[in-house]
């Protein structure tokens, strides 16, 4: 048995009670989130989520990236979402990465340099400061969009506002 075969027998088990009437396409909040792809950052028990309440956006970082900006104009769009939260957090393995390094690195083991950047940065507050502010400025997210940003302690379980 794969040590992942486990979640497979989870997922089998989950589909048995899924009641799939009670969601609606569009999120019930109308809430966008944006964060770190970081596995200690519980997003949905962190806000008291439940499916359905909110659109979950994770990378690397949680950075606002091109994709990211789609996704979230196709939220909003398409399904009517109104407000967005960008959480960033501690000890996050995005800050303090050399980005051109990273870069380098990948293009040494494989022949070709991404079309994309890293995600590294060097404060976290300033970077969630920057990564609203991106999201503020963008021309295909809707004028007036609610956009707060927080930072969650992975050691504490605190979440903390932090604006611009």
């Amino acid at each position: 048995m794969h040590e992942l075969d486990h979640l497979l027998a989870n997922a089998e088990e989950y589909s048995v009670s899924f009641d799939r009437s009670k969601l609606a396409l569009s999120p019930k909040l109308r809430l966008v989130i944006l964060s770190c792809m970081d596995s200690r950052v519980d997003i949905f028990g962190l806000f008291g989520l439940r499916e359905g309440d909110a659109h979950v956006i994770r990378n690397a970082g949680g950075a606002a990236t091109d994709d990211v900006v789609r996704s979230i104009a196709v939220s909003q769009r398409a399904m009517g979402t109104d407000k967005i939260f960008v959480v960033h957090h501690t000890d996050c393995g995005a800050q303090g990465l050399d980005v051109e390094a990273f870069v380098q690195r990948l293009n040494e083991e494989v022949g070709s340099r991404p079309s994309w950047d890293g995600a590294g940065f060097e404060d976290r507050g300033a970077n969630v400061e920057r990564t609203v502010a991106y999201l503020r400025r963008s021309p295909f997210l809707k004028p007036n969009t609610l956009i707060r940003g927080f930072l969650y302690d992975v050691a504490t379980g605190v979440l903390e506002p932090h604006e611009p």
